[in-house]
């Protein structure tokens, strides 16, 4: 197994999209140990994807680039918060987040990504990974998130019904048939003569 000197560079960046560099890695600066970056992510960040499901948040993500000997290794650790949607309400909460993700690197001919490996031409070795932040960050958000019992819009909370609690308040033992609109007597009426 090679081996490989573990010279660590780190470099920390504030979040500032107009920067096109900011988050592309050029493997050709890579030949022997390992590349650390640092970004505050912030609602610049989001903004500049024009993504849908999260506009605004604060995290810290961190890029890791192992040199290996087939490739590459890309360890991507995002912790923080960002806002989104609750599913009850619709209203803005704070959604806390920690991820970690790992994708391979490799060179060769032509780019292609099949979602686990990603492969960079050999004469153009730079990969930008904003979007690969993002989608490391939309993946942790749980599939169903709300906000804690009691913190919903009031406006809407009023709607609400308690899991346990029966749609239209009935109860499971409440047998007494409500009264029928005549308009469906009427349509019952003609279903009956056919």
């Amino acid at each position: 197994m090679l081996s490989f000197v573990n010279t660590i560079k780190t470099t920390t960046f504030a979040a500032r999209m107009d920067t096109k560099e900011l988050f592309k890695v050029d493997f050709r600066d890579l030949d022997e140990g390992e590349l650390t970056r640092t970004w505050e992510l912030d609602d610049t960040f989001f903004g500049a994807l024009d993504e849908q499901e999260i506009e605004h948040g604060r995290l810290t993500a961190t890029l890791r680039v192992i040199k290996k000997a087939a490739g590459f290794r890309l360890v991507i650790h995002a912790i923080g918060n960002v806002e989104i949607p609750c599913d009850r309400c619709l209203g803005p909460m704070s959604q806390p987040i920690e991820a970690e993700d790992e994708i391979e690197v490799r060179l060769g001919e032509t780019f292609e990504d099949d979602g686990d490996c990603i492969t960079l031409p050999q004469d153009r070795p730079v990969l930008d990974v904003a979007w690969n932040l993002y989608e490391t960050i939309a993946l942790a958000i749980p599939i169903f998130h709300t906000h804690p019992d009691g913190e919903c819009l009031m406006d809407v909370s009023q709607y609400l019904v308690a899991d346990d609690e029966p749609v239209g308040g009935e109860s499971e033992g409440d047998a007494t048939e409500q009264p029928t609109d005549s308009r469906w007597e009427a349509l019952r009426a003609l279903l009956d003569k056919q």
